[in-house]
């Protein structure tokens, strides 16, 4: 069974918390707003548009229905498929769930089979990947509404890339793909955006490792791949 999960947060903090969950079970949809208890700062209401007033009156995660249904679908046959999965299990885990099944996370299968494209946003793909073409129909289908930064538009929009990905690689190298150290061969941003690391090892040495030691958030991929090429 596979599961297709976004969540809209408070923030990317430590101490940030679940505002909103989307979810697809088959071809149940599933949406609610949770209160976070904790104050959303505009910086987020900007991206989902999720406000305070919005969330004052509705549950905590800890009884709200997302949790009885995430409970229930919580078992070791279910594949939770979810882009960035690693935020999205971490924020889960803060509200008490600990995935037990396998997981899928289209953001690192999508740079490890399609490593040259200028970037692997959710939005990004949707136009990069055309999947636009066909998604009018698509989320017709579960009486979803296309709406950027909404949990179920986005969980709706990481289903279509699984399928497309489905194309380049099958569902079990997928959960390989998500569980693996994924080498990278291009730099995702800085002054060097999109030049090969391997390259830039020769050229700029200094600057790699001012990324390793300055850049605390540094996505665990992009380290792996720039201690890779350090080491020759």
């Amino acid at each position: 069974m596979l599961v297709f999960l976004d969540t809209e947060t408070t923030g990317l903090e430590l101490s940030d918390r679940i505002c909103a969950i989307g979810f697809i079970d088959g071809d149940k949809v599933h949406y609610e707003l949770i209160n976070p208890m904790k104050k959303i700062p505009p910086s987020a209401s900007a991206i989902h548009h999720i406000t305070n007033e919005m969330v004052k009156e509705v549950s905590v995660f800890s009884v709200s229905k997302s949790y009885e249904k995430l409970i229930s679908l919580n078992t070791p046959e279910t594949i939770l498929v979810s882009h960035n999965s690693p935020f999205d299990l971490a924020m889960l885990q803060k509200e008490g769930i600990t995935w037990q099944g396998k997981t899928i996370d289209t953001l690192k299968c999508s740079k490890a089979l399609m490593d040259d494209l200028d970037g692997y946003s959710l939005q990004f793909l949707r136009y990069e990947l055309r999947l636009y073409r066909n998604e009018i129909e698509f989320f017709h289908d579960y009486g979803v509404n296309i709406t950027p930064h909404h949990p179920l538009s986005d969980a709706l929009h990481t289903k279509m890339i699984y399928e497309y990905l489905l194309d380049l690689a099958d569902k079990e190298e997928l959960v390989s793909l998500s569980q693996s150290r994924l080498l990278l061969k291009r730099l995702p941003f800085g002054k060097y955006a999109k030049r090969r690391i391997e390259e830039m090892v020769l050229k700029d040495p200094a600057y790699l490792k001012w990324m390793l030691e300055s850049l605390m958030d540094l996505d665990e991929d992009l380290r792996y791949s720039i201690e890779y090429y350090l080491r020759g």
